[in-house]
């Protein structure tokens, strides 16, 4: 019998067994739904890393060549230049870029020439062009361009930040007409004024005279000074063969005082013809002032006659000869030794005529342009629109900024520093028309028919049908 309970037993224990391994585990029926869910709080981590990427072009990446430039991206480089700097402007050129190249790596090389126009030429003409060239004369720059030979720019420079460092009106000087249209072909570095009237300081104010804020407050304190017993201007041309290049100074002057920018940059292209009414009333207006004997020390007589470095002298005569001299801040070279700014002499701006036109200011200056297209030369050429690029050379005097972003704390003497000022408030800004135009008219008919007018060779109608005639056809 219990033999019998025995052998009942077994059998069910074995039977329990059988059915235990037959049936699914609770562990393993549920161990699959663990993993599904677990990783439901981790799907969120991804999102963490995936905003990582969107911050690392700010961050790691220069946003411009620069910028590049002084994170040490173009060590070892080299940046080819040509340009009319030489002799003491080169000294104080290379002194502008010495810091820049010690922060970057980059090797600007300059070579300056006072035959310039004839060696770039042959240079870019011979396939040998330097990488950056620096133009005083925009013109010749535009001969290039309409070439196809120059960068455009604005291809890799940002507008909006040279809007913010510039008077548009450079932005405006530096578009030039290409095979491909109109490109920016270049920036400006360096620059100086020409709408300036300087004055015998002393004599003025022991006068009781003050500085005319129009034209005609200038033509009426000319009257006084005349009523006084005094000559108001001195003025000259004579330059050798290049006589009569001032007379084209006092007529851009005058042009930009008494009709629109469009119309300038038309007679500078030769749309607006001399012979049109605008050009000829210019005319007319600077000879209220150079035709009358009573206003001209010497007479109308002796403008073509005296050395245009001369010309200033009688003001520094004790008492002063004459009041009035207009010329670019380049004169006070011409200045006697020993006489000092602000005791001796003074500068005010020249005055507007028309107020429709605002406060318009001739430059010169120095324009850079891009010949090769590499990323450090294009990190130099953005360098170059910076006010630190010129920075040293303003401070060791002889140079005029156009960067909004420049000082005018930066400007060692009070010449230049007014110039500056000048320059920074003006309301538009031309380049020296007589410049631009072709060489047979800016450099030739332009500067011998002012000549002739004012000699009184021929009458102004003639003088103007005669600088038309020789615009190249």
């Amino acid at each position: 019998m219990k033999k019998s309970v025995w052998q009942l037993i077994a059998v069910l224990v074995v039977a329990a067994m059988v059915l235990a391994a037959c049936a699914p585990g609770p562990v393993e029926t549920e161990a699959p739904v663990e993993p599904t869910q677990a990783p439901a709080e981790p799907t969120k981590a991804p999102e963490q890393p995936a905003e990582a990427p969107t911050a690392e072009p700010v961050v790691e990446e220069p946003a411009s060549f620069l910028e590049a430039a002084f994170a040490g991206e173009y060590s070892g480089t080299v940046v080819t230049m040509a340009g009319p700097f030489t002799d003491e402007d080169a000294v104080k050129f290379n002194a502008a870029v010495a810091d820049f190249e010690e922060k970057t790596g980059i090797d600007i090389q300059y070579e300056g020439s006072k035959e310039f126009e004839t060696t770039i030429s042959i240079r870019v003409d011979g396939g040998d062009a330097p990488d950056i060239a620096d133009f005083p004369q925009p013109g010749l720059l535009a001969n290039f361009v309409r070439d196809g030979k120059v960068v455009d720019v604005s291809q890799f420079l940002d507008m909006e930040k040279l809007q913010a460092n510039y008077n548009q009106s450079w932005l405006d000087m530096a578009m030039m007409e290409s095979p491909d249209g109109e490109i920016m072909a270049g920036v400006w570095q360096r620059v100086n004024g020409k709408s300036l009237v300087w004055y015998p300081k002393d004599d003025f104010e022991v006068a009781g005279y003050e500085i005319p804020q129009t034209w005609d407050e200038m033509l009426a304190l000319s009257d006084q000074i005349v009523a006084d017993g005094d000559t108001p201007w001195c003025i000259g041309i004579e330059s050798g063969t290049a006589t009569g290049w001032p007379a084209t100074d006092w007529m851009e002057e005058v042009m930009l005082r008494t009709t629109s920018l469009e119309n300038y940059d038309k007679w500078v292209s030769g749309e607006l013809k001399f012979s049109s009414p605008e050009v000829k009333a210019a005319a007319e207006k600077v000879g209220e002032i150079w035709l009358n004997d009573e206003y001209v020390y010497g007479g109308r007589a002796s403008i073509v006659t005296t050395f245009f470095g001369d010309a200033p002298a009688p003001m520094f005569e004790d008492p002063a000869k004459c009041y009035f001299h207009k010329q670019g801040n380049f004169i006070t070279s011409f200045f006697p030794a020993g006489v000092e700014a602000g005791v001796d002499y003074g500068f005010f701006y020249l005055p507007p005529i028309d107020e429709a036109y605002g406060k318009p200011v001739l430059v010169a200056g120095d324009i850079m342009a891009m010949f090769n297209d590499r990323p450090e030369v294009r990190a130099v050429m953005e360098f170059f629109t910076t006010g630190a690029s010129v920075e040293s050379w303003v401070r060791s005097g002889g140079a005029i900024s156009p960067h909004l972003d420049s000082s005018l704390d930066w400007y060692s003497n009070d010449v230049d520093r007014g110039v500056a000022e000048i320059i920074l408030n003006a309301t538009s800004l031309r380049f020296d028309a007589s410049d631009l135009m072709p060489g047979e008219v800016g450099a030739g008919s332009f500067w011998k028919g002012m000549t002739d007018w004012v000699s009184g060779t021929v009458d102004l109608d003639t003088a103007l049908a005669e600088i038309d005639a020789a615009w190249p056809k």
